[in-house]
């Protein structure tokens, strides 16, 4: 009888090598950084149901939910947009699955495990908006994409939901990309080439923030 192995892997296990990448003898502009095991449930109204569900989750919560490209911060949970009557709950440490969720949230809306269908990358440094916009077409200017902004859209022909997380203690911008896990490797190495030469610090890391 063959034997199956379901230990959860990263989609990034053998792509992602700790260290330094690209130009040497500066000082890194990039930062990629892969969070590994989280929980992340895609929460979805059911037709005619988003008051209904606004009106559960915030008792949930304890917050408003994104009705806009933006994320809103729970005390022990970030909900993110990820379009209309629909957002993301990405939480750690088991506190809101779908065993959790479901008692309170099934009734209005649909929801799905998406913990391991997605990667999810932090990126911050001082070139790290410069990277970006050689990939995508939103524009991460401060003005236009302050602190809390979301946006389902596409990085080099990928979909994934980017937000922008708050501030580094120095200052720099973070910026956090999910993207499905079959993707995540070839997304990963293109946003390697395009950080290359300002020189990137690569980990991976158990914290969300």
């Amino acid at each position: 009888m063959a034997e199956f192995s379901w230990v959860s892997r990263s989609p990034l296990e053998h792509a992602l090598a700790p260290g330094a990448h690209g130009a040497r003898g500066v000082e890194a502009g990039v930062s990629l950084t892969e969070i590994r095991n989280f929980d992340l449930i895609q929460v979805m109204a059911r037709r005619g149901k988003a008051a209904e569900l606004a009106r559960v989750a915030n008792g949930r919560f304890g917050v408003a939910t994104p009705n806009a490209p933006t994320v809103v911060q729970a005390q022990d949970a970030t909900l993110i947009w990820s379009g209309p009557d629909q957002f993301f709950v990405l939480s750690k440490g088991g506190k809101h699955t779908m065993d959790t969720l479901a008692p309170a949230l099934s009734g209005p809306a649909s929801l799905s495990d998406q913990s391991h269908a997605r990667a999810l990358v932090r990126i911050s440094g001082a070139r790290a908006r410069t990277m970006l916009a050689k990939l995508s077409s939103i524009d991460l200017h401060p003005s236009a994409f302050p602190i809390g902004a979301a946006a389902a859209t596409s990085i080099d022909h990928t979909s994934v939901t980017l937000w922008r997380g708050g501030d580094r203690p120095d200052g720099q911008a973070v910026f956090n990309l999910l993207v499905f896990s079959t993707f995540a490797g070839s997304l990963w190495h293109t946003m390697l080439d395009a950080a290359a030469e300002y020189g990137v610090t690569i980990a991976h890391s158990e914290e969300l923030a």
